[in-house]
């Protein structure tokens, strides 16, 4: 029995307290002061001592006799830093308001404490809010949670002096180090960064309240951001695998509602990391990726050569990244060019690397290449090396196949190097190869029609100079007849050689004109050098 010394007063009420400890109190003593004990009992009992048993009360044992040591002092007791967020809590459950005791009523008394709790030293205020965290979710309804994090923010954003370097984050061995961008206000946040450590203690549901506040508060969002790495990496060495889903969860959730230029990504990769070994909710996951596919074009190859999972038959989680390139497409942000661009190198990089994976299907090869728009790409030389090393491997694919692969290729942005090596790679279907040479004879007609389009140069100013074409050779007919020469027909049947042969002999053609048309301009700039400033240009030939 507890309340040792003070029980001579009439004992007829049993308080069974969480079953963890029982009470016997005077029904009448407590009825003054508790409303909820009121409701049940408005006059004293006789005879043998009625019986509450309370499963839930805030604080348990400790607590009760706190509370009940206060009642039976005639509403007096000391309240200090230390138990004044326990009295708070069990007056809110016990209902010891101004109606049932406007005088000297325990809520009362503990709010008028807690209005110094400014006042209070740091020390304080944490032993505080690790006392909310024993009693949650108690305290969070009473509002006295939201008065220790109100002052521990305040603290924290009036801090003046630079913390000791060992307290930073940066330091610690974090092991996936935050990248987020050289702002002021990033070289601003070391000095503040002397808190990291002391609020880690903290469970996910008073972090999440916490970080909540920060954002209402306009607290800066990389120190925000940088903070909830630190406590991830603090947290997730320790636990079952529930209280750590729980915790990448909450702070995925959190990460989700702040500014995505405050966020890292190679700090989403780490939480991606440690998702992948837990069993964290669908919308969560899917809220992570979207997260990074959003900020996909600061991710590197090594970010995305995620090992497939155990039931995937690839050596890389194919289907993963194809989800970051939905998101980042879907994200609007890669209106700029140059995120776009960039995304293309990175693919372009991850296609090569996973291309000799035996077990990639060429639906999925096919789809990494298709998954960005054409503008992503100013070269497909890098997509044709990736497909040279898929059909190394792949060695078993149909020409329907292959020609399904080669679909892919945009001829009108392979260099003539590419196009060259395309015409001589027996691994590439004929079809492929004729597609390669009509873009290349394309090509030719362009670069004919601009020349045609000199005519008109008679009437331009004589400022004109040819200094950045002079000397150079037009080759590009050449190199077509070289790729045509060089291709094996033996396997193809007698309407593709006649077309091959047909577009052989306009190349040839319009190879004879191209030159005619470079001998005039020759000729032409000649003049033009010898005659007066004011002479007539003569006419190109027909």
């Amino acid at each position: 029995m507890g309340l040792s010394g003070i029980m001579d007063f009439c004992c007829d009420l049993e308080v069974d307290v969480n079953g963890e400890e029982v009470f016997l109190v005077d029904t009448r003593i407590l009825s003054s002061f508790s409303g909820r004990l009121s409701k049940l009992f408005n006059k004293p009992t006789h005879g043998s001592p009625l019986k509450v048993i309370f499963h839930d009360l805030p604080g348990g044992p400790e607590a009760f006799e706190l509370m009940v040591r206060f009642c039976y002092n005639s509403g007096r007791t000391e309240i200090t830093p230390s138990n004044v967020c326990v009295l708070h809590c069990i007056a809110h459950f016990m209902e010891m308001t101004e109606d049932i005791s406007h005088s000297c009523n325990l809520i009362e008394q503990t709010e008028k404490s807690l209005k110094m709790i400014n006042y209070w030293t740091w020390s304080e205020i944490l032993v505080g809010l690790k006392q909310c965290q024993d009693l949650f979710p108690a305290a969070d309804p009473s509002g006295i949670l939201q008065k220790y994090l109100d002052s521990l923010l305040v603290r924290i954003s009036s801090a003046s002096e630079a913390s000791p370097s060992t307290s930073s984050p940066d330091s610690s061995g974090f092991r996936f180090s935050c990248d987020t961008r050289s702002t002021e206000s990033t070289k601003n946040s070391y000095y503040r960064a002397w808190w990291f450590e002391q609020v880690t203690f903290l469970n996910s549901d008073i972090i999440e309240k916490m970080i909540k506040t920060m954002i209402a508060q306009k607290f800066d969002q990389v120190i925000i951001s940088r903070f909830i790495f630190y406590y991830l990496k603090s947290r997730v060495s320790r636990g079952t695998s529930d209280e750590k889903s729980k915790i990448v969860e909450t702070l995925v959730d959190l990460l989700f509602m702040l500014d995505r230029s405050s966020v890292s990504c190679k700090c989403l990769f780490g939480i991606l990391q440690v998702a992948s070994n837990l069993n964290i909710r669908k919308c969560c996951r899917n809220r992570l990726e979207s997260m990074i596919g959003a900020h996909l074009d600061q991710a590197t190859l090594d970010n995305l050569l995620v090992p497939s999972p155990i039931q995937m038959n690839f050596l890389y989680d194919v289907n993963l990244v194809l989800r970051f390139l939905k998101s980042f497409l879907s994200s609007g942000f890669w209106a700029s060019s140059t995120r776009l661009k960039m995304v293309g190198t990175l693919m372009d990089m991850y296609i090569a690397e996973v291309a000799p994976d035996t077990r990639l299907k060429p639906s999925k090869f096919v789809a990494l290449a298709m998954s960005l728009p054409d503008s992503a790409r100013d070269s497909y030389d890098g997509i044709y090396r990736a497909m040279d090393m898929y059909l190394e491997v792949h060695t078993g694919l149909s020409e329907e196949e292959k020609m399904k692969i080669c679909c892919v290729l945009n001829y009108e942005k392979l260099s003539s190097e590419a196009c060259k090596h395309l015409a001589q790679n027996s691994k590439f279907p004929s079809r492929a190869v004729i597609e390669a040479l009509v873009s290349q004879q394309s090509k030719l007609k362009n670069l004919l029609h601009d020349t045609d389009n000199l005519k008109s140069f008679g009437n331009l100013p004589c400022s004109y100079s040819d200094k950045a074409t002079k000397g150079k050779k037009d080759n590009s007919g050449d190199q077509i007849i070289l790729y045509a020469k060089k291709l094996d027909l033996s396997t193809e049947n007698e309407n593709m050689k006649a077309h091959l042969q047909g577009m052989q002999w306009r190349v040839m053609e319009l190879e004879k004109l191209c030159r005619k048309m470079q001998n005039q301009m020759a000729k032409i700039m000649k003049s033009r050098l010898s005659s007066p400033s004011n002479a007539r240009l003569p006419k190109l030939c027909s």
